[in-house]
């Protein structure tokens, strides 16, 4: 079997946190042997909308990944940009069988958001390139199998 070929889509609104996310999920996908392509958007909410393109094209990819950070603020967008993107990326992944790793962070605070993204911390980058991973890896062990 060939490397995998991966799909990264980063959420910059906090650039900083997506910086970490980033290094995290390339880390390990080089890690890996995998190859991939990165490409971003402005924020978590064009998430979904930029993996929908995506799904759209003839272009292969074996798994995607998913970054961005959402921070609590005093309103109630938080609540609207978290739960949407995660139900429209939940939705894509089930409705396509995607060896998807969400790695967009929904946080109360800034430093959570640092602690959670920094390669030398939580690493959650890492943790959804190797959920991706993992879901390639499954992918031909439940091929056929109908129960």
């Amino acid at each position: 079997m060939s490397a995998p070929h991966i799909l990264i889509i980063e959420a910059r609104f906090y650039g900083e946190i997506a910086d970490m996310l980033a290094n995290g999920a390339t880390a390990a996908l080089n890690a890996a042997g995998a190859t991939y392509e990165r490409y971003q958007v402005p924020g978590v909410l064009e998430v979904p909308l930029a993996l929908s393109m995506a799904l759209a094209r003839e272009k292969h990819f074996d798994g995607y990944v998913l970054l961005g950070c959402v921070i609590r603020g005093e309103t109630s967008h938080y609540d609207i940009v978290a739960n949407e993107s995660a139900r429209a990326v939940m939705d894509f992944g089930v409705e396509h069988a995607l060896a998807l790793g969400n790695g967009i962070l929904t946080v109360e605070t800034g430093e959570q958001a640092i602690v959670r993204a920094d390669p030398k911390q939580k690493n959650k980058g890492a943790d959804a390139a190797n959920a991706a991973l993992s879901l390639i890896a499954l992918r031909p062990k439940l091929a056929g199998s109908n129960g």
